[in-house]
């Protein structure tokens, strides 16, 4: 099986360490294209106004100076295109990518771009402790394989990926996996640091802290807080087709 990885981190950060090891443990054939930087947040944003360069690591190791969507493109469509992946694994995402998080999620983004181009993707985040500094790598890291080889017994159907989170505990604290929909968060609390530079020119930081709220159980937000891994089946066509249906008869 060849596996293609990628992340929204960084070429260099930890969470594509602990992406390589799990890899490792379900096959010996990986390829690693990756962002030159941290790009989280970019969603399925394209280098369209910028030129892209491309830096080699080793044979089949390339970081990618754009997005996270950038990287699989490049890697189906330049750097591999004709060594086709079996597998995308994107992450290990250093926090949660919890209910809308996967509308902004860079690491959820370079999964959804597998998809489209009709390859299985898993993006995997390892969830971050209350003091917002402790990550369990190995939590990720010891579960991982194999959910993954679970995963990979069935059909999933067009348009569809697969989207792992890690509850943020020792792996010998977790209590459980659970198959979940995606929640939603309390977003009450954006905020937004207005600043002067030394120039005398306003500029603005965007201090988001998610929190989980009261979400219900089933959802993918309640399995973390509760220490439990989450799997959730994502689906890339957004149509509600029901109302669509209700709108056309008003059409007619």
């Amino acid at each position: 099986m060849r596996i293609l990885l990628t992340n929204d981190d960084g070429f260099n950060a930890p969470g594509m360490e602990t992406l390589r090891r799990i890899a490792a443990a379900l096959s010996d054939d990986i390829y690693v294209v990756a962002p030159e930087k941290e790009q989280s947040g970019a969603s399925r944003s394209l280098t369209l106004h910028d030129p892209l360069r491309i830096n080699k690591y080793a044979e089949k190791e390339y970081s990618v100076e754009g997005t996270p969507t950038d990287c699989v493109m490049m890697a189906m469509n330049y750097l591999f295109k004709d060594e086709r992946p079996d597998l995308i694994l994107s992450g290990v995402n250093r926090g949660g990518n919890l209910g809308e998080d996967v509308l902004y999620s860079g690491t959820v983004a370079a999964a959804s771009e597998g998809c489209l181009l009709g390859v299985r993707a898993i993006a995997i985040s390892q969830c971050v402790a209350p003091d917002g500094a402790t990550f369990h790598w190995d939590t990720a890291e010891a579960l991982a394989p194999d959910i993954i080889r679970k995963l990979l017994d069935f059909e999933w159907g067009p348009d569809v990926l697969v989207n792992l989170n890690f509850p943020a505990v020792p792996k010998v604290q977790v209590k459980g996996i659970d198959v979940t929909v995606q929640g939603k968060r309390d977003l009450s609390n954006l905020s937004i640091d207005d600043r002067v530079d030394a120039r005398g020119r306003q500029y603005f930081w965007l201090g988001y802290r998610p929190s989980f709220g009261d979400p219900p159980k089933g959802t993918d937000l309640w399995s973390v807080a509760n220490g439990r891994v989450s799997v959730t089946p994502l689906k890339l066509n957004l149509t509600k087709v029901a109302l669509a249906e209700k709108i056309k008869k008003a059409f007619a």
